[in-house]
């Protein structure tokens, strides 16, 4: 494999200046991150046990950090951005199950709605009521 291929794990800058094969002190010339990493390994697996493919390989507790892995074969799709988590990605969902976010109120109805229908219910006098 080229180091023209490769890119940081980490910050996803190209990895040509750098010497390969990649030895356990070499560090991304643009974030300074170690590259000797099992993050940066092609057999590299969250899903897996040890997070490692390569059933060999003797366990490396901090994944970030270099390590002197002799079975550590760089991959060129390391780097993976972030991805949309939390409330953006939960609203995606959302909006594709129910048809997008909820109307605002109308000039018909201004203010909750939830109220208006309680009111309606009981009989309550709006201008009366302490809000």
């Amino acid at each position: 494999m080229t180091a023209a291929s490769l890119v940081c794990w980490n910050c996803g800058a190209s990895l040509d200046e750098v010497p390969t094969p990649l030895s356990r002190y070499a560090e991304c010339l643009s974030c300074r991150t170690e590259l000797h990493v099992c993050r940066m390994c092609r057999f590299y697996d969250v899903t897996v046990a040890q997070s490692c493919k390569e059933p060999m390989a003797e366990e490396v507790k901090d994944k970030a950090r270099a390590n002197f892995c002799e079975l550590f074969q760089p991959r060129a799709d390391a780097y993976q951005p972030d991805t949309p988590t939390g409330d953006a990605s939960s609203e995606a969902t959302l909006a594709a199950l129910f048809g997008g976010p909820p109307e605002a109120p109308s000039a018909d109805h201004p203010g909750d709605e939830s109220r208006q229908a309680l009111d309606d219910l009981f009989g309550s006098d709006p201008s009366t009521r302490d809000d």
